[in-house]
């Protein structure tokens, strides 16, 4: 299906207005779309709406730094300002940081020391992520070209599709893959009789087997930590039995985690920190789990992108069935052992 990306360029503006010339062509020439929002004030806080969802709904952020952190903005400035946004929105951030080697003018430094020191600072961050250095416009051309293309092979994002294209395929698709779906289905029950209502009944109790068999490890981040901590093994089959009720409605991978953070901190005298309070990585590990075993599906963008809510995870119907037969074996267990204890 024919997409584009969604590329926001983020630099300061006066110093590398021919940088951002440049890296806006090249964007354009990858067939991806570039954003810049140079008319907006981030120092007014409207403005700073408009930046925060435009950033949100873009599939990359592309940062250009040099040695200037751009208007300040309260004890901060714009390119931290507008990188916070893209990591709060889980935009994957390439940065692109001058070599301190390069040759440039002193009018184009910052000169307090304190805002030298931020730089420094907010570039260390930037390193974190996929990043190159650069000295010269020939260099960063090259340097923007590769890590752009690299990105968006390694890690293909959402993109933006004409709106011609981006219901009706889906949906002729999905409504042909349910009817074939349902034909097969009907053909195994004639076919089969009675002994494809043991299989499925077989098969439900082997997805119970395996999530009771496997387990995985969590940590917890607490507000007054510094690191993941109270590292605990849990069984899928729990994962699932607490999920499975929050999933009936779309739950984005960030809400799974607080959620799991706040049921299963092993330390109730500490308070677990708002914002993924579990790895995130971890959440993505057990979901992705979960769909091997077509009990939950990514539903893709969750209601809207402004506060970094991009993926949406939702029980299937399978799940349903699966989470339901366990419940009741559950129940039934539990009545079994009362009848017992009355006879006794």
């Amino acid at each position: 299906m024919f997409k584009k990306y969604l590329v926001y360029i983020s630099s300061s503006l006066e110093d590398l207005k021919a940088e951002r010339r440049e890296l806006t062509k090249i964007v354009t020439e990858l067939g991806a779309i570039p954003i810049t929002l140079d008319a907006f004030d981030i120092s007014r806080e409207e403005d700073r709406k408009i930046i925060r969802k435009t950033i949100a709904e873009c599939d990359y952020f592309l940062n250009l730094t040099a040695h200037k952190g751009g208007e300040a903005v309260g004890k901060s400035f714009a390119l931290e300002i507008e990188y916070s946004y893209a990591v709060k929105a889980a935009i994957p951030v390439l940065a692109l940081i001058i070599d301190e080697k390069a040759r440039w003018k002193d009018t184009k430094k910052e000169k307090d020391e304190a805002a030298v020191n931020a730089l420094n600072a907010f570039k260390d961050m930037l390193e974190a992520h996929s990043y190159d250095t650069w000295t010269t416009m020939g260099e960063l051309k090259q340097k923007a070209q590769g890590i752009l293309i690299r990105e968006m092979n390694l890690n293909p994002r959402r993109g933006w599709v004409p709106s011609t294209m981006a219901v009706e395929p889906f949906v002729a698709n999905e409504l042909c893959r349910l009817l074939q779906e349902n034909a097969f289905l009907k053909n195994q029950i004639v076919m089969e009789g009675p002994h494809f209502e043991k299989r499925v009944r077989d098969q439900i109790k082997h997805i119970i087997k395996i999530l009771s068999l496997n387990r995985i490890s969590l940590g917890f981040y607490y507000t007054d930590g510094q690191n993941w901590e109270n590292p605990t093994q849990f069984r899928f089959i729990r994962l699932f039995r607490l999920l499975a009720p929050e999933l009936n409605t779309p739950k984005t991978t960030k809400e799974i985690s607080h959620f799991l953070g706040n049921i299963l901190n092993p330390d109730l005298a500490r308070t677990i920190r708002k914002d993924f309070p579990v790895p995130t990585n971890t959440v993505k590990k057990i979901m992705a789990d979960f769909t091997a075993l077509r009990l939950v599906k990514c539903t893709g963008p969750a209601f809207s992108t402004h506060d970094g809510k991009r993926d949406a995870w939702d029980l299937t119907e399978y799940g349903k069935e699966i989470y339901t037969a366990y419940r009741l074996r559950h129940m039934n267990a539990k009545l079994l052992h009362k009848e017992s204890s009355t006879k006794t």
